[in-house]
C-alpha cells in the first residue's frame, strides 16, 4: 500500500518577527510571532497554557498565514474581507492560576505596540474573547484587533456590527463560542457525504468540551450523528448508545470541564485517554496540540481525524495513520472557520445574524474541503498536502494584489 505523502511545507521561511517576553512578576514568559503582514497587518489568537513554548507559538502562526490563504478566494472580487497575515500568541501559564490574568495583563502590556499596529488578537485556547477584552483595555488598547481598523471603509459600523455579532446568543450560548464548531461540523459532513456514509450510521469521539469541542458536538449531534464520548480535563465520559450532548453542555464550567452530576446511569467514566480508542467513525481532537503522536496513534479505530484543535497530530503520527487508510482532515482547513467569522463580520461581507453567520460558514467550509479533498485525490497525496498545495498556488497572487512582509 502506497502512503501519500502528508506534507508539512518544505522549508518554510523564518517569520517576520519573533520575540519572547518574560513576567517581571511572576517569571513566566510569553511569545509573540508575525509569520507574514499583508496589506500591513496580520491575523492569529492569543492562547494560555502551561507549557506554551515559542516553538508551538511558530507552528501556530504559519497555520495562520494558511488559513488566512485559503479563504481567499482568487475569483471573488467581489468579497470585502482580503486575507490577512498570519501570526499567534501564547503565554506559559495554566489560565486557572491566581496569577493568570495579571500575567495575561502584562503581557498585552508589553507588546501594545505590535496589537496597535501590526497584529490582531483574540480568543484562544484557555481564554475567552471578554477575558481578552478586558486585559485589552486594562492594558491601554482600544481593541484586541485595532491594527486592522485603518483597512475598513467604515471604521465605526465595522466595530458596531462586530459588537452586535458578539451579543447574539443561540440557545444561551453565544454565536462566537458556536460559528466554530459549526465549521468543523460542516468539514466532517463533508466527508461523510463524499464517502457516502449515512449520519445516522456516524458515532463520534471528540476530545476537549470548550468552545471548539463542545459546538462541534452540538452541531454533529444535531445533524443526526451519534457522539459516543466527549473528554475533559477528568477524563472520557463515554455511552455506546449517545450521549445527551445538550445536558453535558449545561452542565459544563467555563474550562470545558462537565459536572458529573449531570451524567445518566448509563453513562461510564473512563480514563483520559480513552477517547482515542472508542468505536467511531469521526474522532475529534479538540484540546490541546500534540495530543496524537506515534505511539497512541495505534489505539485509533476511527475512519477520519477530524483536527478541530491546532496541530493535535504530530507529522511522523498521521503519516502512520495515513498509512493505516485513516484521513487526517487539517486544522488549517477544518478549524479556520472562526478566524473567517471574524473577518466576514468586521468586514461586512455578512451581518450580526446566527442563520446568516451559520450559512456563510457553512458554504464557505464545504467549499474549501471539497477543494481540498478534490485536489488530494488529483495528486494522490492527502488533504493536509493537498491544502498546502493550494496555499502556495494563491500567496503569489496575493502578493502580487496586496503586497506583503515576512
Amino acid at each position: 500500500m502506497t502512503t501519500p505523502p502528508v506534507s508539512r511545507a518544505t522549508t518554510p521561511p523564518a517569520p517576520l518577527i519573533s520575540l519572547t517576553w518574560t513576567d517581571h512578576v511572576t517569571g513566566r514568559q510569553g511569545h509573540l510571532v508575525v509569520d507574514r503582514l499583508v496589506r500591513g497587518v496580520s491575523s492569529g489568537g492569543l492562547r494560555m497554557r502551561a507549557g506554551c513554548t515559542l516553538d508551538e507559538v511558530v507552528g501556530l502562526a504559519r497555520g495562520m498565514t494558511m488559513k488566512e490563504a485559503l479563504h481567499f478566494d482568487v475569483d471573488d472580487t467581489g468579497a470585502r474581507y482580503i486575507p490577512l497575515g498570519g501570526a499567534k500568541g501564547g503565554i506559559d501559564c495554566d489560565p486557572r492560576d491566581p496569577e493568570a490574568y495579571g500575567v495575561l495583563v502584562r503581557y498585552l502590556r508589553a507588546v501594545r505596540p505590535y496589537i496597535e499596529n501590526v497584529w490582531t488578537t483574540g480568543e484562544d485556547l484557555g481564554l475567552t474573547q471578554d477575558i481578552v477584552d478586558r486585559a485589552a483595555a486594562e492594558a491601554g488598547l482600544v481593541s484586541s484587533v485595532q491594527a486592522v481598523y485603518p483597512l475598513l471603509d467604515d471604521e465605526t459600523a465595522a466595530r458596531r456590527r462586530l459588537a452586535d455579532a458578539f451579543a447574539v446568543e443561540v440557545d444561551g450560548i453565544g454565536l462566537d463560542e458556536l460559528v466554530g464548531g459549526c465549521g468543523v461540523a460542516e468539514s466532517a459532513l463533508a466527508a461523510l457525504d463524499r464517502a457516502g456514509v449515512a449520519y445516522g450510521e456516524a458515532r463520534v469521539s471528540v476530545q476537549g468540551f470548550g468552545t471548539m469541542g463542545g459546538a462541534t458536538a452540538r452541531f454533529l449531534s444535531r445533524a443526526g450523528l451519534t457522539v459516543v464520548a466527549v473528554a475533559d480535563i477528568k477524563g472520557t465520559i463515554a455511552n455506546p448508545a449517545g450521549l445527551d450532548v445538550e445536558a453535558l453542555l449545561a452542565a459544563r464550567d467555563g474550562y470545558g470541564t462537565v459536572d458529573r452530576g449531570a451524567l445518566r446511569d448509563d453513562d461510564r467514566e473512563l480514563p483520559a485517554d480513552a477517547w482515542l480508542a472508542q468505536d467511531a467513525e469521526l474522532l475529534v481532537p479538540a484540546a490541546v496540540s500534540y495530543a496524537i503522536d506515534t505511539t497512541n496513534q495505534s489505539r485509533i479505530r476511527a475512519r477520519w481525524v477530524v483536527e478541530a484543535a491546532n496541530m493535535p497530530v504530530l507529522a511522523e503520527a498521521e503519516t502512520m495513520l495515513a498509512a493505516r487508510g485513516i484521513t487526517v482532515l487539517p486544522d488549517v482547513v477544518v478549524n479556520s472557520g472562526t478566524n473567517a467569522w471574524w473577518w466576514w463580520t468586521l468586514f461586512g461581507d455578512i451581518g450580526a445574524d446566527a442563520d446568516e453567520a451559520f450559512g456563510h460558514t457553512r458554504r464557505s467550509m464545504r467549499a474549501l474541503v471539497e477543494r481540498m479533498l478534490d485536489r488530494a485525490e488529483a495528486d494522490g497525496s492527502t488533504p493536509r498536502a493537498a491544502a498546502h498545495a493550494i496555499v502556495a498556488d494563491r500567496l503569489p497572487v496575493m502578493a502580487e494584489r496586496f503586497g506583503w512582509y515576512r
